[in-house]
């Protein structure tokens, strides 16, 4: 089964970051070669610092830049769905800055 890496965010930010795009575009050419009813969840995640409402929507956006990337790598559309769990499913506990920026992740799932 072909896994698909996590890409990492800066704190309080849904941007891309420069050093995740080749991780990315490694991603979108993954997708690409599935057959076209397979689909992918996007999930966003944060990390501990924030109200869990913040959260929630933090990791939404996050994972919303996540499929407009995909989707511009030609990735299409309805085969990705977005959810997020803010702070609710730590992938590294702690509180120091490498545990927290762990956390600050979109995962891709395969349906």
């Amino acid at each position: 089964m072909m896994s698909l890496a996590t890409i990492y965010f800066d704190y309080d930010r849904s941007d891309v970051r420069e050093d995740q795009r080749s991780v990315l575009d490694e991603n979108a050419r993954k997708l690409r070669e599935y057959q076209p009813e397979d689909r992918v969840v996007v999930e966003g995640h944060t990390d501990e610092r924030g109200t869990i409402e913040y959260n929630l929507a933090l990791g939404e956006r996050r994972a919303e830049a996540i499929k407009a990337y995909l989707v511009d790598a030609g990735v299409a559309e309805d085969r990705i769905e977005t959810v997020s769990y803010g702070e609710e499913r730590q992938s590294v506990m702690g509180s120091d800055e490498s545990a927290l920026a762990q956390n600050r992740r979109v995962e891709l799932k395969r349906q």
